[in-house]
């Protein structure tokens, strides 16, 4: 056998990890091991890579698509409240003869003092106890409002049931939230507008009943009342058999044993001194801790700063005007058959609408480090002159449509701001972040209600509160519109800058060219 031969019988040897002789006329017998790392493994079972043997699904992971679906129907009935759009002509009908001073003054600011009283206990314990107890809490929050509206008849009554309203809007988050532990994160999208057109589809379809009942029917306020409080005694039901999750955001982290231990045994080599697993550390190293403290770097990111501000100053008088409007409809046309009243159908009309602009704003591509002030600031003053006109008209309708475009264009700038604040961060980060802006709104929201509305206060009636909400609007529009113009100029000499410095280096070589020319000239 040539010396070649026997190179490639060896090197073939060990490919395959057989045990080989050489050639008798070699001068040397030799024996070829197979590697060491290969000792251990025996030769029959083949390892797979994870993509191979992908892990079975458990059981949670197949049943998702049923608890979403129950998730959505339990949103779905939850909103069926046809009462709720007639709460303001109910107190100010002959059946409760509430003045619109006490319905005004006394009685509708008590539901600013509650959801900010409640907002911040609710977010904490809405993580801490896995959301369900606090959907139970909701329902039984509704149950309340309804049972008071049905049989109380003092002003004392009627600021408990805003209260108990407070502590239903402040248990929103939970059902908002508590679709992030029932889904993998691939399917956060999908399952998070299945729940949100649910919500809106109830919102719709209960507005849409009410305006019949009392339109078409000749339903009395207090028997839409009790239609109200039977489907919430039956969305309580519901909720009881609502599946009560494992894990949530901040609290209750799934985290395995094998990288707790392998964590506490890395902080014991940095610090064997050092109590690993003790209270401090344990707070320290907190995932709410840390997104408390990630907030700090956060804040300087312009594109947050310029949304959360919009979510804060927005959002707060939208609610104000909110709360108050079905006063205003009252005043311009105190309608003495409740056949006439079409509160109904106005939010029915405003829901659908705002439900296709916040459809249509996903599809707005524009670059919004640049426009964002700027379309902000035309929303916001497109929203004063809303205010001005449904404020100044004596006729219903025109009021009806500038309430409608009013809230469709808030709706059109919120899941915009949704996006642009949760874009660039993990959606522990983004459900802290949002709930910092709506603490900081209901707190603005309840300075402005106890200064201009409040019998504490100015106590101002409807027609003066929509005036100072008018200057409210037009005071941001400026603002953002002035901030637009800021970014536009400084956008405009940072690119007349960089074309300066893109063309220095082409006017410095031309003049090298021709002091080159020159000298060759005056050398010959």
């Amino acid at each position: 056998m040539t010396l070649r031969a026997k190179m490639l019988a060896q090197r073939w040897s060990r490919i395959k990890g057989y045990n080989i002789k050489m050639d008798p006329d070699c001068e040397k017998n030799e024996k070829l091991e197979p590697p060491e790392e290969e000792e251990h493994k025996p030769p029959v079972e083949e390892t797979q890579s994870p993509s191979e043997t992908p892990p079975a699904p458990t059981e949670e992971q197949k049943g998702w698509k049923f608890l979403l679906f129950y998730l959505c129907f339990y949103g779905f009935m939850t909103q069926l409240r046809p009462g709720e759009s007639f709460i303001t002509p109910f107190l100010l009908s002959p059946e409760r003869n509430f003045t619109k001073e006490q319905v005004t003054n006394e009685i509708t600011p008590v539901l600013s003092y509650s959801y900010m009283a409640v907002l911040v206990p609710v977010f904490l314990l809405t993580d801490y106890l896995r959301y369900k107890p606090v959907l139970i809490l909701q329902s039984l929050s509704h149950i309340s409002v309804w049972s008071l509206l049905i049989f109380g008849t003092d002003v004392i009554a009627m600021q408990f049931m805003e209260f108990f309203y407070g502590i239903t809007m402040a248990a929103r988050v939970a059902y908002s939230s508590y679709i992030f532990s029932l889904v993998s994160p691939a399917k956060y999208q999908r399952a998070a507008s299945y729940s949100r057109s649910s919500v809106l589809m109830g919102v719709f379809l209960s507005s849409v009943l009410g305006q019949i009942c009392v339109t078409v029917a000749g339903v009395p306020f207090l028997t839409l009342n009790y239609i109200s409080l039977g489907f919430m005694l039956f969305g309580l039901i519901l909720t009881f058999f609502l599946r009560r999750p494992k894990k949530s955001l901040f609290f209750n982290k799934t985290i395995s044993k094998q990288k707790n231990e392998i964590h506490q045994s890395e902080l014991q080599k940095m610090n064997p001194e050092a109590k690993v697993g003790g209270l401090c550390s344990r707070w320290k190293d907190s995932v709410f801790v840390r997104m408390v403290l990630e907030l700090k770097g956060i804040v300087r990111h312009h594109r947050l700063r310029i949304w959360s501000l919009w979510w804060i100053f927005n959002s707060a008088g939208y609610y104000l005007m909110l709360y108050y409007v079905q006063i205003l409809w009252n005043e311009i046309y105190p309608a003495t058959d409740n056949r006439r009243v079409y509160n109904g159908g106005v939010d029915a009309a405003s829901t659908l609408l705002g439900a296709m602009t916040s459809f249509a704003a996903g599809y707005v591509k524009i670059r919004w480090s640049l426009w964002s002030e700027l379309v902000i600031g035309v929303v916001t003053a497109f929203q004063a002159g809303l205010l001005m006109l449904m404020n100044t008209t004596s006729n219903i309708w025109l009021c009806y449509v500038a309430y409608i475009l009013f809230r469709s264009s808030y709706q059109f700038l919120v899941p915009i701001a949704i996006f642009q604040i949760a874009s660039s961060m993990s959606k522990e980060l983004c459900a802290l972040v949002f709930g910092i802006n709506t603490f900081f709104a209901t707190i603005l929201k309840t300075i402005i209600t106890i200064i201009i509305t409040d019998k504490r206060g100015l106590a101002l009636s409807v027609h003066p509160q929509f005036y100072v909400y008018f200057g409210y609007f037009t005071i941001l529009a400026v603002l953002y519109l002035v901030a637009a113009a800021w970014v536009l100029i400084r956008y405009k000499s940072e690119e007349h800058v960089e074309e300066n410095e893109q063309t220095k280096p082409q006017a410095t070589a031309e003049q090298k060219a021709v002091m080159d020319k020159s000298n060759i000239e005056s050398h010959a």
